[in-house]
């Protein structure tokens, strides 16, 4: 199983961001770990209100939540398919439980993780105290740890680990472009492969290759100051810059080279 992610994909303006809050992503428990790729923790205490982006994973998160002027509360946040915006002012604190694409659903098993795909659901009957309000991070740690021991030990399930291997290869493996190559390497049928990511991911393997190609463009617009766009796209197997110029505006809201002038280094 792969280890948890230690880079910024997917946050827009990661260097702004990590200069305006804290972030960590800390490890579950052993027994988790198959199945929950990383914590998230962040604080902050802001003088002006900060509007924070990210291009989303393909994961389903548990989110525990205060913010100030509200109550705090916990939701069920599923795959979110356009860019996510959230406003943060004043202090407040998440802390929230990524699973790795595939691993929620033995957590859930009553619904495909399609029924939570752009869906944010408020979960009552949790109390967002426990993991919420001590200041000492590895108690607010063992504090997820034990809410998600408690709710369920997750029984063995081949079509989540199925899954979770499958989008670990999309991510990983720059050769996966096609989901019919990619049904044909397993054997399996493009229909059956896309039953599997409806209900074990909740978004399509199309979606989770192009959702992944633009988390490449945007670290490499992040991290160089001159990228040759035409030989990423290239590299990232679109027909043509065009598509990835395209597919990048579309997600993060500019085109690439434009993105790349006011953020890069």
């Amino acid at each position: 199983m792969a280890t948890p992610r230690r880079d910024t994909r997917g946050i827009v303006d990661a260097a702004d961001f990590l200069a305006r809050v804290r972030f960590r992503r800390p490890e579950p428990a052993p027994p988790l770990r198959p199945y929950v790729e990383h914590y998230w923790l962040i604080d902050w205490d802001l003088t002006e209100p900060y509007v924070s982006h990210v291009v989303p994973h393909p994961a389903v998160h548990l989110v525990f939540q205060r913010f100030e002027g509200q109550e705090p509360f916990v939701e069920i946040a599923g795959v979110q398919q356009g860019l996510f915006s959230q406003k943060l002012e004043g202090r407040g604190r998440v802390c929230g439980v990524k699973f790795r694409p595939g691993g929620f659903r033995p957590f859930a098993p009553e619904h495909p993780v399609s029924h939570w795909t752009g869906r944010r659901v408020h979960l009552t009957g949790i109390d967002p105290a426990p993991v919420l309000d001590p200041t000492d991070e590895e108690a607010r740690v063992a504090a997820l740890d034990a809410h998600l021991l408690a709710a369920r030990v997750p029984r063995p399930d081949p079509q989540a680990d199925l899954a979770m291997t499958l989008v670990d290869r999309i991510r990983t493996d720059r050769a996966v472009r096609r989901v019919a190559d990619l049904a044909s390497d397993e054997g399996l049928s493009v229909r059956l492969l896309q039953r599997l990511f409806a209900a074990y991911v909740g978004v399509g393997p199309k979606w989770v290759i192009l959702r992944y190609r633009i988390h490449e463009a945007l670290e490499r617009a992040e991290a160089e100051r001159t990228v040759d766009w035409a030989a990423l796209a290239a590299d990232l197997g679109y027909a043509d810059q065009a598509h990835l110029v395209r597919d990048f505006t579309t997600t993060v809201g500019v085109p690439p080279a434009t993105y790349a002038r006011h953020r890069g280094p």
